[in-house]
């Protein structure tokens, strides 16, 4: 129930703004006014309440311990009713739906799923709708028999990789707790196949990332599981061919070898090529050790050339200057030939980091996609976004890499709560920063007038200072935050430009009243064109450039943009909802649409940084979200930017 995720958020955080409730609940505000009345009255019967704060929001008070103790109890042995949340929240039936179905390989009666989900047969058939097309991104479907019931029908390899990304790879959550994953296999079994693998890829001096291992571990037990239940993969001769041609065949066949006399079933051939596939999917670097002019022989000559081509396209678009990083070129070119094993055999990718790449490096992550679309012209392969996530890693490894070249800024500490607090501050920068900032020490604020200061970039100083200095001062936090080491990153960077160069009068449109997701790019759009700054088929693609990956970064913030650039000059379109509309499964506030001049001449990475500042620093957004007049939003942004 609503009030009880509202009761966890007040435990959580004593202190609560309305709006922020709101949006965390995806409601309005005068629901959780209602929602609080509701919540208050329950409270009153076990010993607390929940006050309203004027302009602050609500507060929980607890009048008697024991009482209020004694009701979270409660509300913990209800949460572990799990059938009953699962009433509750069609997401939460969608996700036991794929399980129950994926895993039960008889029929399963409608009656019964709806008996196991306390729920009437026409919502299980509503939610019977969303699991046909989840089923339907893996190429599986939901096969009806009369009087038998439904069960899952389709191409085992597909199925499989469906299992892996519902049964182990999603986080599941119901009323705060961790629900577990069911068995496929024994935890001791599980434990024996992650011995086998790796005593072998170590024997073949194969190197494997965790994340790659544990995936190997995974469909190795679902493969298990269902050799069990005589469910066996195929591919067609000429296929079996050229996979038992390949060194990865045998590693496959000395995995399997182990395995049989552990777990007393045999594995057919084409199981051993199932494995083999994976490990054709997820190799790295077949050596450890190996020195550059090692890789570059085992560097295919067709992968190097698109690599090349593609670094190329990605200056000539973003003006990064990364097309002579050898580094990169090698990292691309041994990331791409098992991409393309893994497209060639259907493969899924998990990636764990991918929001966190999107939000941090929305950069590299444009390059990935330029990527993705020079691999689509030349080879016709689309590429998902788990897998552009990979590409922009190397592509941020090479930015991060290009920072670090640069001659370290030199700074001096300004710490009012004396040395403990200096040094804490210290060796937080020297962890954050390393070799790109030069500390020369630390000192306090009345010892500053009588420093020379000509020898430092800035001053970092846990105090703010009135004082006019003649180099720039960063007021930071001792302990130092997200929004501090923004603001250090910027003058490292040297983006010292305001945001408010990239703002246009009649492209900020605020608080306005939208239901989804294409009602605004259509509205920012057709706004942008009016005012003549852009030609060209613009909103088809920015749609285009959604459908790639959705732009919505978390934090309530969203960056549309189109596919290449239609603009005589960089700007931004603004546009902050009244509410809080679904952008691809992640709430939207804040909009700003991206415009791109179509010369290269500027500096992206800094415009990207300066952006970046602004959406990552979550108090600034709301108050961005706040702002009623044009002439506020500008003060707000110039005030923290």
């Amino acid at each position: 129930m609503r009030i009880f995720d509202i009761l966890r958020i007040l435990v959580d955080e004593q202190i609560v703004k309305g709006e922020h409730l709101a949006n965390a609940l995806k409601v309005s505000s005068r629901t959780i006014r209602t929602d609080v009345k509701e919540l208050s009255a329950l409270l009153s019967k076990h010993g607390a309440t929940v006050k309203p704060l004027k302009g602050t929001g609500y507060k929980l008070e607890v009048q008697d311990e024991q009482a209020f103790h004694h009701l979270l109890k409660q509300l913990k042995d209800y949460e572990s009713n799990v059938p009953h949340l699962l009433a509750n929240s069609s997401e939460a039936r969608h996700r036991f739906l794929m399980k129950k179905l994926l895993l039960t390989p008889a029929y399963v009666k409608l009656d019964d799923l709806a008996e196991m989900l306390y729920v009437s047969r026409s919502t299980l058939q509503n939610d019977l709708k969303e699991v046909r097309k989840s089923l339907a991104t893996y190429g599986l479907s939901l096969e009806n028999r009369p009087y038998h019931g439904i069960r899952v029908k389709g191409k085992e390899t597909k199925l499989r990789y469906c299992i892996s990304d519902y049964i182990f790879n999603s986080t599941d959550e119901i009323g705060g707790q961790q629900v577990p994953h069911p068995t496929l296999i024994s935890s001791e079994e599980m434990e024996f196949i992650r011995e086998v693998i790796l005593e072998r890829i170590e024997y073949h001096d194969i190197q494997l990332s965790d994340i790659a291992l544990n995936n190997l571990v995974i469909h190795i037990a679902i493969a298990c599981k269902r050799i069990r239940e005589e469910k066996y993969v195929s591919y067609y001769p000429q296929e079996m061919k050229k996979i038992e041609a390949q060194r990865e065949f045998r590693v496959a066949t000395e995995i399997v070898s182990a395995l049989e006399q552990s777990i007393k079933h045999p594995f057919p051939l084409v199981e051993v090529a199932y494995i083999a596939v994976h490990l054709l999917g997820v190799r790295t670097v077949v050596r450890a050790h190996m020195d550059k002019i090692e890789i570059k022989k085992i560097i295919d000559q067709d992968i190097y050339e698109l690599t090349v081509e593609i670094l190329g396209r990605i200056d000539q678009q973003l003006n990064m200057n990364i097309q002579n990083d050898q580094e990169l070129l090698i990292a691309f070119c041994l990331h791409l030939k098992p991409a393309m094993n893994r497209y060639q055999y259907g493969m899924n990718l998990r990636n764990p980091m991918l929001d966190e790449i999107k939000a941090h490096y929305p950069l590299a992550f444009e390059a990935g996609i330029i990527a993705a679309e020079v691999i689509k012209q030349r080879l016709h392969i689309h590429i998902e976004d788990n897998e552009i996530g990979y590409l922009a890693i190397h592509i941020g490894v090479a930015m991060e890499r290009k920072k670090m070249e640069g001659t370290p800024k030199r700074c001096m500490i300004v710490c009012a709560s004396g040395l403990g607090s200096a040094k804490l501050l210290y060796y937080k920068l020297q962890s954050v920063f390393g070799s790109r900032l030069d500390i020369v020490g630390t000192t306090e604020f009345y010892k500053l007038k009588h420093m020379p200061l000509d020898t430092l970039d800035f001053i970092i100083s846990t105090t703010p200072i009135s004082e006019t200095l003649s180099i720039p001062m960063v007021h930071v936090n001792t302990f130092l935050g997200n929004a501090d080491i923004s603001k250090i990153e910027q003058v490292i960077s040297e983006s010292k430009l305001p945001a408010v160069q990239y703002i246009r009068k009649k492209l900020v449109f605020l608080q306005q009243k939208f239901d989804n997701k294409l009602q605004v790019l259509e509205f920012m759009a057709e706004k942008i064109q009016d005012a003549g700054l852009v030609k060209g088929s613009f909103l088809p693609s920015v749609i285009e450039r959604e459908a790639v990956s959705p732009t919505s970064f978390g934090n309530l913030v969203a960056i549309p943009h189109p596919m290449e650039p239609f603009a005589e000059s960089t700007f931004w379109a603004i546009c902050t909802l009244q509410k809080a509309i679904d952008w691809d499964g992640k709430p939207v506030q804040f909009i700003c649409m991206l415009c791109i001049k179509r010369t290269k001449s500027e500096d992206l990475q800094n415009m990207y940084h300066i952006l970046l500042n602004i959406l990552n620093h979550e108090k600034l957004v709301q108050q961005l979200i706040r702002c009623k007049t044009y002439t506020e939003f500008v003060e707000v942004l110039h005030k923290n930017s």
